[in-house]
């Protein structure tokens, strides 16, 4: 098998650790503060991204002990598929998970996220730190360029 395109011939649930996390391009769009509406079920995302993301590299900065230092981080694990319609329509594991191809950008394609990044699919120099807004007040920093 040619493991460079282990996502198409493997389901979510077969990938291996190192598979499932090399799926990650690294835009960062999932640690951004969504709100959704209750009476749509639609997400709307924001350009507040949480106080652990690095938003110049789009990655956590303590991605190991994120789950202790940001109770409500979500991890994405294999059983919560149903649970990604929240994630950005560009979203590898989403769009493995509905059976579509991966965007020609991805990192797992070109080989580097720096594409990605160059052609805006990531929140590089786009989103604030939590630290910097009121989280209270996260209406007023809706975004409609996440997709």
């Amino acid at each position: 098998m040619n493991k460079h395109i282990f996502w198409q011939e493997k389901t979510l649930k077969e990938m291996s650790v190192a598979e499932w996390e090399s799926l990650c391009d690294g835009c960062g769009k999932c640690c951004v503060h969504k709100l959704e509406d209750e009476d749509t079920g639609e997400f709307h995302y924001t350009n507040v991204a949480c106080a652990y993301l690095n938003t110049k590299t789009c990655r956590c900065q303590d991605y190991k002990r994120r789950k202790k230092l940001v109770p409500e981080c979500v991890s994405l694990t294999v059983d919560k598929v149903e649970e990604f319609k929240w994630l950005p329509s560009t979203c590898a594991y989403r769009l493995v998970s509905e059976g579509k191809p991966l965007p020609q950008w991805h990192p797992l394609i070109v080989g580097k996220a720096s594409e990605m990044h160059a052609a805006g699919h990531s929140v590089r120099n786009k989103v604030i730190s939590e630290l910097y807004v009121d989280v209270d007040n996260l209406e007023e920093n809706i975004v409609q360029w996440i997709s």
